[in-house]
């Protein structure tokens, strides 16, 4: 396996301006995304294109410290980023409304493990999709 690929969604019971607020807003991501000790988003706030962060993340019994810069922002509904240092991953995190007061929201991570990594890729995608779903569980608790 050469590329992890997976994703997670949920519907919130929360509109979806409370829950970009928590999504595109990288320094509340220790509130809801599992293992994230630290986050430092530059600048701070609401994404934006260019919006680089500096991430300490505990997983798998070993903590990671990843940079990352976001590339495209469609503000208030979906933004791509990807890292620059430490682990070699991508993603997006979307919001699409559904009613006036609920939204869904998506996640989703490409990681390409390298070296030794390669051998433990089936476990470690069982891993990061379990944590990325609980992502979502918290996020739907955490919102606003």
């Amino acid at each position: 396996m050469r590329t992890i690929v997976i994703d997670a969604e949920r519907d919130v019971p929360r509109t979806a301006a409370e829950v970009w607020a928590v999504v595109a807003d990288y320094a509340r991501d220790p509130s809801w995304r599992a293992g994230v000790v630290a986050m430092e988003p530059t600048p701070p706030g609401l994404v934006r294109p260019g919006t680089t962060t500096r991430e300490v993340l505990r997983f798998a019994g070993s903590t990671r410290r990843t940079e990352g810069i976001v590339d495209v922002v469609e503000p208030g509904r979906t933004f791509r980023w990807r890292t620059t240092r430490g682990v070699d991953a991508e993603g997006a995190r979307t919001v699409i409304p559904l009613d006036g007061a609920s939204c869904r929201v998506r996640l989703e991570l490409t990681v390409r493990p390298r070296g030794v990594e390669r051998l433990a890729a089936p476990v470690l995608k069982r891993l990061l999709a379990r944590n990325l779903a609980g992502d979502t569980r918290r996020l739907a608790g955490s919102s606003g």
